[in-house]
């Protein structure tokens, strides 16, 4: 049934097609808002700010809602979140009449469940598609942004919302001669909507982050031969990826207020939270049983739902470790190639903790070949494909599964320019400057959704994203009340919120690891770590009291 609706529902979309072109053609261009993106952060904004009857125009670059999940089509692809809290919880009936399939839900089905929303609550209508936003200035005088798009419209607007997306400016390395190569090569955040067939081809995927985890033991059944270029080993816990029983969603369902609200305030918006004990307050024994029983139990409850002292005291952090190391050794047969794939020289977790079905035994496949590159070095592409110091990797298509600029580069790429034309790219030349991840100084009425200094990427991000524009959609019917016209932080709370995010950070191991919450993956990034560390239920009591405060850090006027 719910499929069957789906397909109705674009049916009807497709219908529709001709009056939303009339309809676009005669688009307002001095509206109360602008929001960028049609992700989830885009999606529930439009949602919200039209219950709130502001007048909007909505932009997005690719041809349909998404986001995240628009663009990362790769195989394997999915959520590392439980699909019945990776959704949206504005509305019960939603929540009762979708069903997911398994616990961590596919790109495909997530894409599905974000065009099934657009379509029941009449979201579409609020986007131009296709349409990328190339600069937004503030123009002090009229007291308005003014948004220019890639097809050349201007649109006057009193706030404007960024939901551009934490992950969505893909880093492809400049590998000298890559575009020389006479195969074809593709990013995971770039992948073709058609897809690709790997069927008897020999295939190099760069990178082993959590995309590269992934989509190397999807892509190693299809191809003829895999060689994976790895750079850094990586630290991998399992899924433990299963259907969903009809009763077991019954039982979600019937529960599911609770686990919700429970996400909002654990500390990484997830149903679970960690223990109020450390690993090094427990005998061997205890601690051995319980990581053999949440290792089964797969997911990230492993490490972010475990003993409190994992991410702050280094031989904690060394004791999960080594548990995950011998599990490594464990699952590969060849000790050498086990070898290249241990981690070492930084805490587990201080990276993104990827979750994998199979990527480590895929290394056991006859048609499965590992290079570290820090001991075989790639020096260029060719075009018969990869030569490393040593050799020639002939190949007929190359993955880059090298991930993003996190973060800072979705918004720098879009020309910002606040009071006395400063230009955000070079405000945040020497490191992100923000308050609350939401706003920024010299940027009045701009609004980010899951910005740097937010805890966005550290958890759930649905739980993070529903809150956000809850708080801001609520601060901007606060100013519409009082008669205010502009809303932005103050100097001062935008210095001392930023010392607040690196000090919490400070505290931690993860500025022992060169990730890319640090800015370490690429090159010539200030190394800054970018999001709030100090949990998303302190974070979301801090902005509820801030607000209570009268917007305190906040200018208005």
């Amino acid at each position: 049934m719910q499929r069957t609706l789906t397909y109705l529902l674009r049916i009807r979309r497709s219908a529709m097609s001709s009056e939303s072109i009339a309809r676009k053609l005669s688009a307002a261009t001095d509206v109360d808002a602008v929001v960028i993106g049609a992700g989830f952060s885009g999606l529930y904004t439009v949602y919200k700010l039209r219950e709130l009857g502001f007048t909007l125009r909505a932009f997005e670059q690719g041809d349909g809602v998404g986001g995240t999940w628009y663009w990362n089509r790769y195989p394997g692809a999915g959520s590392d979140s439980e699909s019945w809290v990776y959704c949206f919880s504005f509305s019960r009936e939603l929540e009762q009449e979708w069903n997911w399939s398994c616990r961590f839900p596919p790109q495909p089905e997530i894409l599905s469940y974000l065009e099934y929303v657009a379509e029941r609550f009449d979201l579409h209508s609020a986007f131009d598609f296709e349409t990328r936003v190339t600069s937004a200035r503030y123009d002090e005088t009229a007291g308005h942004w003014v948004v220019e798009t890639d097809h050349g419209e201007t649109v006057t607007a009193e706030f404007v919302i960024t939901a551009v997306g934490c992950l969505s400016a893909t880093q492809v390395p400049e590998i000298p001669g890559r575009d020389s190569f006479a195969g074809n090569w593709y990013h995971t955040g770039q992948w073709p909507k058609a897809g690709v067939n790997f069927t008897g081809q020999r295939v190099g995927v760069i990178g082993t982050g959590s995309s590269g985890i992934q989509c190397i033991p999807v892509i190693a059944e299809q191809a003829d031969h895999l060689t994976v270029f790895q750079r850094t080993p990586q630290f991998s816990v399992p899924a433990g990826n299963v259907p969903l029983t009809d009763e077991q969603r019954e039982t979600l369902k019937r529960n599911i207020r609770e686990i919700r609200e429970n996400c909002r305030w654990a500390t990484i918006g997830q149903p679970y939270d960690l223990k109020d004990h450390g690993v090094l307050d427990v005998s061997e024994e205890e601690r051995r049983r319980q990581f053999e029983a949440d290792w089964a139990k797969g997911g990230f409850e492993w490490m972010f739902g475990s003993y409190n002292d994992l991410l702050f005291d280094k031989q904690a952090n060394d004791i999960a470790a080594d548990f995950v190391r011998e599990k490594i050794r464990d699952k590969v047969d060849d000790p050498e190639t086990a070898r290249k794939l241990i981690p070492t020289g930084y805490p587990i977790g201080t990276k993104r903790l990827p979750l994998d079905q199979g990527y480590f035994e895929t290394y056991n496949r006859d048609n499965v070949d590992l290079i570290d590159v820090r001991e075989e070095p790639i020096v260029e592409i060719v075009p018969a494909g990869i030569r490393t110091e040593s050799r020639t990797v002939e190949l007929d298509t190359i993955v880059f599964a090298t991930g993003f600029d996190a973060m800072t580069r979705p918004l720098t790429r879009i020309d910002f320019r606040g009071r006395s034309g400063v230009k955000l790219e070079e405000k945040w030349a020497h490191g992100p400057q923000t308050y609350l991840g939401v706003a920024m100084a010299d940027f009045p009425n701009l609004f980010m959704i899951t910005g740097p200094g937010s805890p966005s990427v550290l958890g759930n991000m649905p739980t993070s994203i529903e809150q956000h524009v809850e708080w801001i959609t609520d601060c901007m019917a606060h100013m519409r009340e009082i008669g205010a016209k502009t809303i932005e932080p103050t100097v001062t709370a935008e210095q001392e919120w930023g010392e607040h995010v690196g000090e919490l950070a400070d505290a931690t191991l993860f500025p022992q690891a060169d990730s890319w919450y640090m800015g370490a993956n690429i090159p010539g990034k200030p190394r800054v770590f970018l999001p709030y560390i100090g949990g998303f239920g302190n974070y979301r009591k801090l902005c509820a009291d801030i607000a209570e405060n009268g917007y305190e850090g906040f200018s208005i006027s």
